[in-house]
């Protein structure tokens, strides 16, 4: 498709006091625009008339122009389909190197590379059809919506916030008013948003031990020193946080389901943590990352329905609900912070666009997202059990974390490589040492995503995982055992999908 050329793609200045004539300037523009692949060969080319006009020149100069250009097979003319720049042989392109991408962002892009088998972080998209009609349907663009002309609310839209308040009050037990609850884009940007207002900046923070590097990378990067904290069956350990820094300015945790073990802060370490931040004025982020996605039993109430002292910052996401693509999330923050997050969200940090945000809203509203989450538990959990069978099978060591099952290695077993290996087939499951503050910092292991373990392929997904472990572990480890019995029981179930199978995605 031919696209007509913009004032920002091709500027022509023109300088009057030159001895160069203006029709040859504007020539030599557009030529060099032409040869330098700014103007590619089909783009069509402003009228001579309006480029006359916005240059302020006689229409014969730059029809002049056109002229040259035309004859230097330049540009094509085609009557009232415009003037378009003409073919041209394909040049060799010019071989830049492009930056390394630092340790982050390339652990980053791996742990987004996908659709794969056991990826953490990606939730089944059955029944989103509902969802994204409602986006593409939304009547806040139609003509004679004033309300699309005008710079949206920066906290968010008040019938998005009022439903995720009354959703939280019946969900998480954490009763709040639509003013406190602040739309961001996503996990991330309300992490960043409450660090603006908080201010914190080279005061200690406590991060969970294993836990989630985005985390950890952007309390980094908002100057605050991290003091790693072990995680146990109960979660956060406050006692030895106490020990070590008690004079931490805040703590960031996923007190609901521990990222990545799946343990659930225990009541005595909640008001334990509670009253440290009473006492030494610090703060507490609540990444609530999984909201209700609990599939043992029902979720554990949130940190902050038990803060009656304005001491916890509730941060929760719509990506493993509905989509990470969303980019949706929100913040509830205390009442004395309120207006501080206000202002950060109306000069820093505005709520993403109005249009998906009221499509979710009625989402929210109409049922679907509540009956959404009931069916994603039993999806995960028939999953779950299913992989949990396919592990058994193998005598493997292997304990449940959440919407994951860690499968645990030996010790020294390089978790990473296997991981690398294991993405060339189409299997993304998550190192465990990469949760660690340090490299060497806890045991090997391999995260498998439960959401994105589909039950038709697991027989086949494992039998590959466990031919990669059995490269770099020594067979008798605990990890698997006869693979030639396996495959026997294996005969006949469905071969892994072509993008799996042949090692692309």
């Amino acid at each position: 498709m031919c696209t007509k050329i913009m004032n920002s793609d091709l500027k022509i200045q023109l300088d009057r006091a030159a001895k160069l004539s203006l029709t040859e300037q504007i020539r030599m523009s557009i030529s060099r625009a032409i040869e330098s692949g700014l103007l590619t060969p089909g783009t069509r080319l402003p009228s001579w008339q309006d480029l006359a006009a916005h240059l302020g020149v006689a229409r014969g100069t730059v029809q002049t122009a056109y002229e040259r250009l035309a004859d230097a097979q330049m540009i094509e003319t085609f009557g009232a389909k415009g003037t378009r720049v003409a073919p041209r042989p394909r040049a060799a392109a010019i071989q830049l190197e492009p930056p390394e991408p630092g340790a982050f962002m390339s652990a980053y892009q791996r742990m987004n590379t996908g659709p794969a088998i056991f990826q953490l972080g990606i939730p089944a998209f059955e029944g989103l059809e509902k969802l994204f009609a409602r986006a593409r349907s939304s009547n806040l663009l139609k003509a004679g919506s004033y309300s699309s002309l005008i710079y949206p609310d920066p906290r968010g839209e008040v019938e998005m916030r009022r439903e995720i308040a009354g959703y939280l009050s019946i969900s998480r037990n954490l009763h709040c008013t639509p003013e406190q609850v602040f739309i961001t884009s996503g996990y991330s940007a309300g992490l960043g948003l409450a660090l603006r207002v908080l201010g914190l900046d080279g005061k200690k923070v406590w991060m969970e031990d294993p836990g989630f590097f985005l985390t950890r990378k952007g309390l980094e990067l908002a100057r605050l020193n991290l003091v790693p904290i072990p995680v146990d069956a109960e979660g956060l350990n406050v006692d030895y946080a106490i020990e070590k820094a008690a004079d931490a300015a805040l703590a960031v945790l996923t007190p609901g389901q521990q990222a990545p073990l799946g343990s659930t802060l225990s009541l005595r370490r909640r008001l334990q943590l509670l009253e440290w931040a009473v006492s030494n004025d610090a703060w507490i982020i609540e990444d609530d990352y999984l909201s209700e996605l609990q599939l043992e039993g029902r979720a554990a109430p949130a940190l902050a329905s038990l803060d009656k002292s304005n001491r916890v910052i509730h941060i929760g996401s719509f990506s493993k609900t509905i989509s990470p693509g969303l980019r949706l999330g929100f913040v509830v923050a205390p009442t004395d912070l309120v207006n501080a997050f206000s202002e950060v969200a109306a000069t820093l940090a505005p709520a993403p666009s109005p249009v998906i945000q009221l499509a979710t809203a009625q989402f929210i509203r109409d049922g679907h997202y509540i009956r959404r989450v009931r069916r994603l538990k039993r999806l995960y959990c028939a999953q779950r059990d299913a992989l949990c069978e396919q592990l058994r099978m193998r005598d493997a060591q292997w304990v449940k974390a959440g919407l994951a099952v860690l499968l645990k290695l030996p010790e020294g077993a390089p978790d990473v490589q296997i991981v690398r290996d294991a993405m060339t087939f189409g299997l993304a499951p998550s190192p465990l040492s990469a949760w660690f503050a340090t490299p060497s910092g806890g045991s090997p292991g391999l995260l498998l995503g439960v959401a994105t373990a589909p039950e038709p392929y697991l027989a086949t997904a494992c039998h590959r995982l466990f031919e990669i472990i059995e490269r770099y572990c020594e067979p008798g480890l605990g990890v698997s055992h006869d693979y030639e019995a396996f495959s026997k029981k294996a005969k006949g179930v469905t071969e892994l999908p072509s993008w799996i199978a042949s090692g692309s995605r």
